[in-house]
């Protein structure tokens, strides 16, 4: 049986609430924001008993062969999720390790406090995303080989707009598993589901081409490569291309949830080129922006204009996040430098 991945940086949904008590405020755009409203709503009053409960298990796939729909919400930002933003967003260019004491200084900027910074890294390592490594004598934490590519793979969906042509065509992955290796089948068909492809029958998906080398690289880490097929294929007939495609993909999900994270984030975007904001509030906010959009990319399929409802949402949300990254994210990595430096 395949060892379940890593926390992957934006395939994996939004984790289940764990503790994240706020410990003082989380900077003046941070506040300003409601996503860090949001994370200190999914706070707990007791951090002790927090520490007790067992780490929530990963969903249990779908086991039909539709594509399942997400949550629209936008689910509240955890310690153990931000953790992936970060290093996605800067652990990397700290050379992959950073201090224990630092990052708690660091996500002490969104709200959350120490034991739920350590709690959310203990649980990191346990699902092999991080591995513990001492530097000079300071105990900390870098990335471990799988996560480094999967933050890689990542990097491709998250921080790049496609320009995608219906004459692309598509990829079809064609599968087969043995019903006695059942839970192979439901684990395909769930990182198939979060990589974008949608169901176009039993045991055959569909995604745009440009998913095609992130689809291979996906299945040969899970070491489901034996079990699948992958075609690059043109669509001849019979129905009509946007109607199926609506059938394949929750579209409607993929809308709504680009509405909220433009509702969510258009002030904070308006406000971004202040020159009231601070590296330190720059960081919190990028940070949170980065942890809500994640996601976006990897339930929205990219498909090509011609196939998209009226009035996609998608390419406002796009705006936005890019405004924040192009603004933010450098002044967020000079507060980075400056608290890793001391």
């Amino acid at each position: 049986m395949p060892r379940e991945p890593v926390v992957e940086t934006a395939i994996e949904p939004a984790e289940a609430s764990e503790p994240a008590r706020a410990a003082g405020t989380a900077g003046t755009a941070a506040k300003a924001s409601s996503a860090a409203k949001a994370a200190k709503a999914a706070s707990t009053t007791s951090t002790t008993d927090a520490a007790r409960r067992k780490p929530q298990p990963v969903s249990e796939p779908s086991k039909t062969e539709g594509t399942p729909s997400e949550a629209t919400a936008m689910k509240a930002p955890t310690p153990r999720s931000l953790i992936v933003s970060f290093f996605g967003a800067y652990g990397r260019e700290l050379g992959g390790w950073i201090a224990v004491a630092d990052l708690v200084t660091l996500l002490g900027r969104l709200g959350i406090d120490a034991p739920a910074v350590r709690s959310a890294i203990s649980r990191q390592k346990q699902r092999g995303f991080l591995q513990a490594r001492q530097v000079g004598g300071v105990a900390g934490y870098s990335l471990s080989k799988e996560a480094e590519e999967i933050l890689a793979d990542g990097d491709r969906r998250i921080y790049v707009r496609q320009d995608v042509q219906l004459s692309d065509g598509w990829v079809l992955a064609v599968f087969s598993v043995p019903e006695t290796e059942r839970h192979r089948r439901h684990l395909l068909r769930s990182r198939l589901s979060r990589l974008g492809f949608g169901a176009t029958a039993p045991g055959v998906w569909i995604a745009p081409s440009h998913l095609a080398e992130e689809a291979r690289h996906t299945l040969e880490r899970l070491e489901l490569a034996e079990y699948v097929d992958l075609f690059h294929a043109d669509y001849l007939a019979y129905a009509d291309l946007r109607v199926a495609a609506a059938r394949w993909w929750d579209l409607g999900a993929v809308q709504a949830g680009y509405a909220e994270f433009s509702e969510q984030f258009l002030k904070t975007d308006a406000a971004g080129g202040s020159d009231a904001v601070d590296d330190a509030d720059a960081f919190a906010t990028y940070l949170l922006a980065l942890d809500a959009w994640r996601r976006m990319p990897y339930r929205d399929p990219g498909l090509p204009s011609e196939l998209l409802p009226e009035d996609w949402q998608g390419t406002q949300a796009a705006d936005i996040f890019f405004g924040l990254h192009d603004r933010l994210r450098g002044r967020g990595l000079s507060y980075v430098k400056s608290v890793v430096s001391r």
